[in-house]
């Protein structure tokens, strides 16, 4: 009975993993249409999902009591790392356009596999490395085997920004083994919020004086993809392994690409001043 309840809970997690797989292939999009500098399209996607959620957070607090110190600073960890990977995809996406930085940024269950073994002694197996080659091979002929022939600050950003995606996804997975979703994930986007709004503050990126257009792209953010498709990782995470559900998200630059489709965006006539970035 126990063991049949254990693979409801990961088939469940599963399904709600891949809509928010469906959430999350906005993301690009609405960074490109939203044209605001990396930290501060994070700080606004992050402090959106914030908002969005206190007042089911505070229910939960309430009902539940206040999370042990250790598992919130192991959340607002959780809530750093993802700071990092916004600020380097989001200015990534800014620089050279979607393609590279996604494609890089993806490279994040590169680095979970690697702290898996080094941090917490765990050995994915060999299909779990051969799934991967083929995710990331596949991810780079949909969006273009012609752009990793372009190099640049923007790739090397996407690189970073994958890294600390992983760092993120095992610190949750920690994170979740203690706490619920809904408080995990809100530790870890305030954290994220305010982690952005310094650095937007120290680089000296404006977080107001937007047009009304690129502040509904930034509201989409923090609803579609940050509510609507990160928090389905953050649940995912508590019954999937991070070598599991890190690979999965290699779909998300193929569902961005589909989605683009029929939109009308350019994601190279956004670039800023190099001031501006970083």
């Amino acid at each position: 009975m126990e063991q049949d309840h254990a693979q409801t809970a990961r088939t469940r997690a599963m399904i709600v993993l891949l809509l928010g797989l469906l959430g999350m292939g906005f993301s690009g999009i609405f960074v490109s249409l939203a044209g605001a500098p990396g930290a501060v399209a994070g700080f606004y996607r992050m402090a959106v999902a914030a908002v969005l959620l206190i007042a089911p957070f505070g229910r939960g607090i309430a009902r539940d009591g206040r999370p042990a110190r250790r598992e919130t600073l192991i959340a607002i960890l959780a809530g750093l790392f993802f700071a990092g990977d916004l600020f380097f995809w989001n200015t990534g996406i800014l620089i050279s356009g979607a393609t590279n930085p996604t494609l890089m940024g993806n490279t994040a269950p590169i680095w979970v596999g690697l702290g898996a073994i080094f941090f917490f002694g765990e050995r994915p197996g060999r299909l779990f490395w051969v799934g991967l080659a083929v995710a990331i091979g596949g991810a780079a002929v949909i969006l273009g085997v012609d752009a990793l022939n372009d190099v640049g600050l923007g790739t090397f950003f996407g690189i970073l920004s994958g890294m600390f995606y992983g760092g993120y996804f095992l610190v949750v997975q920690r994170s979740r083994q203690r706490l619920n979703t809904l408080t995990s994930f809100w530790l870890s986007a305030v954290g994220s919020a305010i982690a952005l709004a310094l650095i937007a503050r120290a680089l000296g990126q404006p977080l107001t004086g937007y047009s009304l257009r690129a502040y509904l792209y930034l509201i989409g953010l923090g609803l579609f993809v940050q509510v609507g498709g990160q928090m389905a990782v953050a649940y995912a995470l508590g019954y999937l392994p991070a070598s599991l559900v890190s690979p999965t998200l290699l779909l998300q630059p193929v569902l961005t690409g589909l989605l683009a489709v029929p939109i009308p965006v350019s994601y190279t006539h956004l670039t800023l001043p190099t001031s501006d970035l970083v």
